[in-house]
């Protein structure tokens, strides 16, 4: 397991925000610091639970998702937000913890 990044949610609009409607979020800044910071807008009707909506989470590379999550609370179970990437979150403690998994020869470029 290795950091990947670390989540802050916004209700503020971003200059660089890109939209991804798919998952009802806009998202800002990763891949633009050298400490893999990202903030996320969630819309008013995003299907997240409010710990990831309020809380920032740290985000962790896996080399296998499902091996990573067993026995763990699972929050948000693991789906594809973009080619290449299976993500999960679970709850740890009362914080929210992302786990990857990464094909990059599938994904985009920088993530």
């Amino acid at each position: 397991m290795k950091y990947h990044h670390l989540g802050m949610p916004t209700d503020k609009k971003l200059q660089d925000e890109k939209h991804l409607p798919h998952l009802k979020m806009y998202v800002s800044g990763y891949g633009r610091n050298e400490y893999g910071i990202e903030w996320m807008r969630f819309e008013e009707d995003a299907p997240y639970p409010m710990l990831v909506k309020t809380v920032p989470h740290v985000a962790f590379e896996v080399d296998d998702l499902y091996e990573a999550i067993v026995e763990k609370n699972i929050i948000i179970q693991p789906n594809s937000p973009s080619p290449g990437v299976i993500v999960a979150f679970i709850e740890v403690d009362g914080a929210p913890v992302e786990l990857l998994q990464i094909d990059r020869t599938l994904s985009e470029e920088g993530i």
